[in-house]
C-alpha cells in the first residue's frame, strides 16, 4: 500500500497531469486541463512528528513481539506442527510488513524525496505488497484449518508439519509474490527540475505502457479493497460460522473428559474473533481513504487540494493503523493465555524451556481440539 503521495509528490503528480494533458485512468484520451487549486496541498509539521513517534513505537513493539513469537516456535520442538507453522508464516509476514513499510513511510513523510534509485523504487512496493499478501492469506488459511480441525476432530495424526500445511504455506508465499509483481512493474522513479527544486519521486507512474498495467492502475484500489480486505473477512466469517455450527452440533455428543477443552476452544474462538475484528478495524481507514478518493474526489473542483490534504493525512493514519495490526497478534496471544505468557518472560534455563514448551503445546493443541495427555493432533 505504498501508493500514497507525499506533499511534493502530490504537487509533482499534478504537474505531470497539467504538462502532459493526460487522463490518468485512460492515458491516451486528451481532455481539457483541470483548474489550478485554490490553495497548496500540505501536511502540518505537528502531524509529521506525531506520526513519526507512533511509527517508531509500532516498529519497536512489532519487531520484538513477532521476533519473539518466531523464536518461541523455533526453539520448542513440541510447537513445530501445522497450526504453529501457519502462525509463524503470519508472524513473518507481519515482520516483513513492519520492517519495510514503517521506515520507508516515515522517511517519505519527513524528507519528501527518493534518493535510493529506481531499483529500490520498484523493490520496496513489491515487498510491501507481498508481505501484506502473506499476512492476509495466512489469516485465511488459519481460519480454514481451524474449521477443518473442528470438523475432523476424531482424525488423529502425530505431531509434525503435515504435507498439506507445507503445500499451503508454499502456495501462500507464491501467490503473494505473484500478486505483487504488478507493483514492481507499475512503480517508477521520475527526476526533474520543478520550480527551482530537483525532484526525485518514486510513485505509481501516471502513464503505464501496456493495456494490462493501465487496467491495473485504474482498478488497483478496488482490487486491493476486494482481495486484501473483503476476501479475508468473508473467508473468516464463513468458516467461523461453519465452525460454530459444527461445535454446537457435536457439543452434546462429546465425551465428558473433553468438557474443559470445549471451554478452552470457546475462549480461543473468542480470541480469534477479536483478532479478525482488530484486522478489520486496523485496515478499514486506509481502504476507506482510497475508496473515498475514488468516489468523491472531483478534479474540476478548485478546492480539491484541501480534500487531497485530508486524504493524505487519512492515508498516513491508515498506514499506521495497518502497521498496528502487524504487531497486535503476539500481544493478543500474550494476553489470552497465562501459559503462553510464560514464554515471553525472561528466562533461559533448561527448566524454563521445558515448561514453556509444555504450556504452549497444550495451548495450541487445545486450539485444534485435541487432548493434552497424548502426543497427537488432529487434522
Amino acid at each position: 500500500f505504498s501508493s500514497h503521495l507525499s506533499t511534493k509528490t502530490l504537487l509533482f503528480y499534478t504537474f505531470l497531469l497539467v504538462r502532459f494533458n493526460v487522463n490518468v485512468s485512460t492515458p491516451r484520451r486528451i481532455r481539457p486541463l483541470p483548474p489550478m487549486c485554490s490553495g497548496p496541498t500540505e501536511i502540518r509539521d505537528t502531524f509529521k512528528y506525531i506520526n513519526t513517534v507512533v511509527s517508531c513505537l509500532v516498529f519497536v513493539v512489532g519487531i520484538i513481539g513477532n521476533s519473539t513469537l518466531l523464536r518461541i516456535i523455533y526453539k520448542n520442538k513440541g510447537m513445530r506442527n501445522g497450526p504453529n507453522i501457519l502462525i509463524a508464516s503470519l508472524a513473518l509476514g507481519d515482520l516483513l510488513h513492519i520492517v519495510i513499510d514503517i521506515p520507508i513511510n516515515v522517511y517519505k513523510l519527513l524528507a519528501e524525496d527518493w534518493p535510493f534509485g529506481v531499483g529500490l523504487c520498484k523493490l520496496v512496493p513489491f515487498i510491501q505488497k507481498a508481505s501484506v499478501g502473506i499476512t492476509v492469506l495466512s489469516l485465511c488459511a488459519l481460519s480454514i484449518d481451524r474449521y477443518r480441525a473442528v470438523a475432523s476432530w476424531n482424525r488423529i495424526k502425530g505431531i509434525g508439519v503435515p504435507k498439506w500445511t507445507a503445500i499451503e504455506i508454499t502456495l501462500i508465499w507464491f501467490l503473494s509474490i505473484l500478486l505483487a509483481v504488478p507493483e514492481a512493474i507499475a512503480f517508477d522513479m521520475i527526476a526533474m527540475d520543478y520550480k527551482g527544486e530537483h525532484l526525485r519521486i518514486c510513485l505509481l507512474h501516471p502513464m503505464q505502457k501496456s493495456d494490462f498495467m493501465r487496467f491495473y492502475k485504474s482498478a488497483k484500489d478496488w482490487w486491493l479493497f476486494t482481495v486484501y480486505f473483503c476476501l479475508p473477512l468473508a473467508v473468516t466469517a464463513i468458516f467461523y460460522t461453519l465452525m460454530t455450527c459444527e461445535m454446537l452440533r457435536k457439543k452434546n455428543g462429546v465425551q465428558i473428559a473433553l468438557t474443559d477443552h470445549l471451554k478452552q476452544r470457546r475462549e480461543v474462538a473468542k480470541t480469534v474473533f477479536c483478532l479478525v475484528l482488530v484486522f478489520a478495524l486496523c485496515w478499514l481507514p486506509l481502504h476507506l481513504s482510497r475508496i473515498l478518493k475514488l468516489t468523491i474526489y472531483d478534479e474540476k473542483d478548485p478546492n480539491r487540494c484541501e480534500l487531497l490534504s485530508f486524504f493524505l493525512v487519512l492515508d498516513y493514519i491508515g498506514i499506521n493503523m495497518a502497521s498496528v495490526n502487524s504487531c497486535i497478534n503476539p500481544i493478543a496471544l500474550y494476553m489470552v493465555s497465562k501459559r503462553f505468557k510464560s514464554c515471553f518472560r525472561v528466562g533461559h534455563t533448561h527448566t524454563h524451556t521445558l515448561v514453556c514448551e509444555t504450556h504452549i503445546t497444550i495451548f495450541f493443541l487445545s486450539l485444534y481440539n485435541t487432548h493434552p495427555t497424548n502426543k497427537y493432533t488432529t487434522a
